[in-house]
């Protein structure tokens, strides 16, 4: 068993001084469970015991070239050297942005902030300026992030309270939002081409966004049906509807450009985030110049005292050079499809059913006989199961990935062949000792 004598000691002051312990609700695994971390180098972490594990959830999604990797951190070094936030613009924050619109296909323009959920905010808010529309489609199971306006009917929400398939109810997640914002959403399935379709043709006047994760970050990497996100697409511009990618997960680790790239769909505008940055609070949002043009004094407001700080811009910069000089994505992807074959050669060896799910930089598995596409196919999957082999996994193997199987496996450029050879033996022994245990 893992010694915890020092992290439990740090996480009972924790829980003194700060809500459950945590600064997230999603880093709470318990009073006796949570993980309290002292460092990482690489593809690993160590607790405040000395436990060390092989990272896959690299703080779900940014770290995108390995922790405390010395070339971002050098580059952040230099900038708080020069001063770090101004009220006016930086040539770097330039830089970077052209930087950005020359790696992204489709991007014209672009504005800087500090989180995801920052971003998606005020992507919303154009597209209903744009439009003079309020509405927007949100797809069951996708998170947007942590303002009202998209805490309903994610990953987190009971399918159970989803009501009917072809006539879903926005859930919303937890208390504290306003009764009415729940009007304003239009909450569908993923990957049905005729609900979404009945759904914009029956409000396609009231409609100023098809907000869309194209792969589901927080479903298992699921992917979009084959033609999905075109129809979509055509969906948009027959309405005239903004469509916005929020690639807070995708953008910088499916591709280069991201999922525009992978899946050849040019969105109206896109959320940017996590591995911009390697691990530094950094994000964007942009699109096609004649949407983003309508941010202005007197117009659409948009503004942070921190947006395109000088740290945050280093480590964008710096980022961004090293993805454009080397294929550290491509590379990536050959090691996670390594893995995602070894996982499912053994799943296979032990007679158990299951669906390897996403890309391999952001890949998962499920549990489960019938193939999942959508959130509420999840009811087949055997949590018990997937949890047991989990915990074994980060107990007993050193290796620390999501217990929740609707959270991907995220890879890094540090995760070597080495590495995924590791993971793999220690997958394998924890796979065999859950059945056991099972049986």
């Amino acid at each position: 068993m893992l010694k915890r004598e020092k992290s439990q000691a740090v996480f009972d002051r924790a829980m003194k001084v700060m809500s459950k312990g945590v600064s997230s609700n999603f880093r709470y695994w318990g009073r006796k469970k949570t993980p309290v971390l002292a460092r990482g180098k690489g593809a690993k972490i160590w607790d405040a015991d000395g436990n060390e594990f092989i990272d896959y959830r690299l703080g779900w999604g940014p770290i995108i070239l390995g922790h405390a990797d010395e070339r971002v951190n050098q580059a952040v070094q230099e900038a708080i050297g020069r001063g770090t936030t101004f009220a006016s613009t930086t040539e770097m924050e330039v830089s970077v942005a052209e930087k950005i619109v020359a790696m992204i296909p489709g991007m014209e323009m672009l504005r800087f902030t500090n989180t995801g959920t920052e971003a998606t905010m005020h992507a919303l808010r154009v597209a209903r300026a744009y439009t003079n529309r309020e509405k927007f489609i949100k797809f069951e199971g996708q998170y947007h992030g942590m303002h009202d306006y998209v805490l309903f009917s994610t990953a987190s929400s009971p399918i159970s309270a989803m009501g009917a398939y072809r006539s879903p109810v926005p859930v919303q997640v937890g208390s504290g939002i306003p009764r009415k914002i729940w009007e304003y959403v239009i909450s569908i399935p993923f990957n049905d081409f005729e609900i979404v379709e009945r759904a914009v043709k029956s409000h396609y006047g009231d409609i100023a966004a098809m907000l869309i994760e194209p792969v589901l970050g927080n479903i298992a990497g699921l992917e979009p049906s084959n033609g999905y996100l075109k129809h979509l697409r055509k969906l948009c511009d027959d309405y005239g509807i903004v469509m916005i990618f929020d690639e807070v997960k995708t953008g910088f680790r499916l591709a280069n450009g991201g999922a525009r790239e992978v899946f050849g769909v040019i969105p109206d505008i896109s959320t940017y985030a996590k591995s911009l940055g390697n691990g530094y609070p950094v994000a964007a949002f942009g699109g096609k110049r004649e949407v983003m043009d309508i941010i202005g004094p007197g117009s659409v407001s948009h503004g942070g005292t921190y947006g395109a700080n000088g740290v945050s811009m280093a480590a964008a910069n710096a980022v961004l050079d090293i993805l454009a000089e080397s294929p550290v994505l491509e590379e990536m992807a050959k090691r996670g499809q390594r893995l995602k074959l070894g996982m499912e050669e053994i799943l296979n060896k032990a007679g158990i059913p299951h669906q390897m799910t996403g890309h391999p930089n952001m890949q998962g598995f499920l549990i489960i006989e019938k193939q999942a596409k959508e959130v509420r196919d999840l009811a087949h999957h055997d949590d018990n199961l997937y949890e047991a082999i989990l915990k074994h996994l980060y107990e007993e193997g050193g290796v620390m990935a999501e217990p929740d199987a609707r959270e991907p496996w995220f890879l890094c450029e540090a995760h070597t062949d080495g590495v995924i050879d590791e993971t793999l033996n220690r997958f394998e022994d924890a796979t065999i000792a859950a059945l056991k245990k099972k049986s």
